[in-house]
């Protein structure tokens, strides 16, 4: 039998089965990607964004937002350049915990992991529910990247400025606006500036807040995308591994007949391609990369050890366990294969180091929330595109609680790329939408 050691334990990944367990509904085929616009059947606007946008109080907010274009793009730059790599968010977290402060919030904490957490209470007390607004802190660029802004006229260049800073701008607006508006809801209204969305932080900072609390939220708006029509209603799941193959190493030529590490490595990475491309040809989207491989020492070295990282996805359960399972059964087979090649000395081992598992999830088209979204997104002129990603509203979604990601305005290009831009065009749009959607949610109290 070959020698597989699992290094983290698996536990999570074994959830994912159940994490949508209503089952999955095939969309029309759609292009290229992830994009599959999906009507509800339930009637889009059921009256309250209608009502909304007539409010005298609504209608100020909206002006107040126009009016913070300049503002905004100032916050966008000092934000963007504090530096927020992976797992070391904590300046930048800082300065937003401030921020909100100086906006007229008193209720505001910094978590255990890092989540800045701004509490605007609604008029209900203890009878109030809570409504997350989350946009994450973190980029995906490493510790010593370069993160001055670069500006010609209305586009603004940097590593990080639209994936996620212009997100943390659209909370610190919505709460500006509706302060300066005067603005009371009947439920809470909870402004997060999560940690750990990206890559390796696997959705650390959301996941903390429904390990700490089974149901800490009523509804949740994610503020992560580029697009204005862009509406997130089903979350794609992922499971990422890192993968080392060992063995004793030695002389390129005096140890030949050795087991070679880079032998079994390629050979896994063909087996799974071969394995895994059928189940990516048809039906829900499904998608596997071998995004870093490495190892060796020189040219006339046997390796001792070879590794890569793994990554595969889909929102259909049932097909990510089918990745995994053809994943593992590859890695064996090509273990098997290289031990039984060797000509001396001892065997090859592999070791499964999961380093990530999103779970899967398809939202409930006919909530109130994604409704509510929708009408927000026509009464801009635009016409929605309901589609999957991977956000930090897979932990609601997969938990069944009404969960959607939103644009965060201008036009984003580039992202996680050293050139990523983001240009101030119409950007004031989705500031107002994702306002529609939180006062629809939480209810306003209206003055009137």
């Amino acid at each position: 039998m070959p020698t597989r050691t699992i290094i983290a334990s698996l536990a999570a990944l074994a959830l994912l089965g159940g994490c949508a367990s209503t089952g999955w509904m095939t969309p029309p085929a759609a292009p290229a990607g992830i994009v599959a616009p999906v009507e509800p059947a339930a009637p889009v606007d059921d009256g309250i964004v209608a009502g909304l946008l007539t409010d005298n109080q609504v209608q100020t907010a909206f002006a107040e937002i126009e009016a913070m274009r300049a503002l905004n793009n100032e916050r966008l730059v000092e934000l963007t350049e504090i530096p927020a790599p992976p797992f070391a968010e904590q300046a930048r977290g800082a300065d937003m915990a401030a921020r909100m402060r100086a906006l007229g919030l008193s209720d505001v904490s910094i978590d255990a992991v890092g989540n800045v957490i701004a509490r605007r209470p609604g008029t209900a007390g203890s009878e109030a529910r809570s409504i997350a607004i989350v946009a994450h802190l973190d980029t995906v660029f490493p510790e010593g990247t370069d993160v001055t802004v670069h500006r010609e006229g209305d586009l603004f260049t940097a590593p990080g400025i639209g994936d996620n800073s212009r997100g943390l701008v659209v909370l610190l607006s919505l709460i500006d606006a509706m302060q300066r508006a005067g603005i009371e809801t009947r439920d809470d209204l909870v402004f997060i500036a999560s940690v750990g969305e990206e890559g390796l932080g696997d959705l650390r900072g959301v996941r903390h807040l429904y390990e700490t609390d089974a149901s800490p939220f009523a509804s949740f708006i994610a503020i992560d995308g580029g697009d204005a029509a862009r509406l997130v209603v089903t979350a794609v799941g992922s499971i990422r591994y890192r993968v080392t193959f060992r063995g004793p190493g030695g002389h390129s030529y005096g140890h030949f007949g050795r087991a070679q590490p880079h032998q079994a490595l390629a050979e896994a990475i063909l087996r799974f391609t071969e394995a895994a491309t059928p189940i990516t040809l048809d039906g829900t989207k499904a998608t596997f990369s071998f995004g870093r491989v490495g190892g060796g020492t020189s040219v006339n070295s046997i390796p001792f050890e070879s590794w890569m990282e793994v990554d595969m996805r889909s929102a259909n359960p049932q097909k990510l366990d089918a990745l995994h399972q053809a994943f593992l059964n590859s890695v064996d087979a090509a273990l098997e294969a290289a031990n039984a090649r060797r000509r001396e000395n001892e065997a090859l081992t592999v070791d499964l180091d999961p380093v990530g598992s999103r779970p899967p999830g398809e939202g409930d088209l006919n909530a109130p929330i994604v409704l509510h979204a929708m009408a927000a997104i026509r009464a801009m002129g635009q016409e929605p595109e309901l589609t999957a990603s991977s956000t930090d509203a897979n932990i609601p979604i997969s938990r069944g609680v009404p969960s959607v990601t939103m644009s965060r305005g201008g036009i984003s290009r580039n992202a996680h790329a050293p050139n990523e831009s983001w240009l101030d065009q119409d950007s004031h749009e989705a500031i107002q939408m994702a306002l529609l959607v939180a006062l629809a949610e939480a209810g306003l109290v209206s003055s009137e």
